[in-house]
Order: structure tokens, then sequence, then C-alpha cells
């Protein structure tokens, strides 16, 4: 594996053999993150899953996750921190 300069923490670290995500993200992700970073990314969604109660069959619930996704590891938009009033809900 080949160490990659990460885009998030800004640091050279272990980076990923092939695309822990499809299409153009995940060849992104594989050029830009760290593995720690993306374990970071992993634990984030967990977190929103559970607290929105979200079923990731759903098409409405894979945006929301992966514009969360591209705000946490590239910093672009805003992260979706929990928000205690949305529980059980992903309606912005």
């Amino acid at each position: 594996m080949a160490d990659v300069s990460c885009s998030r923490c800004g640091q050279t670290r272990e980076g990923f053999e092939r695309p822990p995500f499809p299409g153009a993200v995940g060849t992104r992700i594989l050029g830009e993150i760290c593995k720690e970073c993306w374990g970071q990314w992993l634990k984030q969604q967990t977190m929103l899953i559970n607290h929105y109660g979200l079923n990731v069959m759903d098409p409405q619930a894979r945006t929301f996750l992966t514009r969360n996704m591209d705000a946490f590891l590239f910093k672009k938009g805003d992260a979706e921190d929990v928000d205690t009033t949305k529980q059980g809900t992903i309606n912005w």
C-alpha cells in the first residue's frame, strides 16, 4: 500500500490498495484520503445512520450520507453534526 498525502488531515499516512467506495468519489478517496480519516468517516456514518434511523436502501438516505461524506472527507459544504431536534428524520 502506498502512502497518501491526506487532504483531510494534512498528513502523509497509509492509503488504500483499491477504492473503498465506488465510482469517481472512490477514485478521489484513493488518491486523497488516508485510512485513518476513512475510519473516522465510517464512525461518523454509523452515528448518522443510527441517530436518524436511516434505511441505507432508501435513495434519499444514501444521498444524505454521500453529501455528508463529501463534506467530512473533502471539507466542502457543511458536515452534518447530529442535530437532536431532527432525530428519526432526514428532512432538512
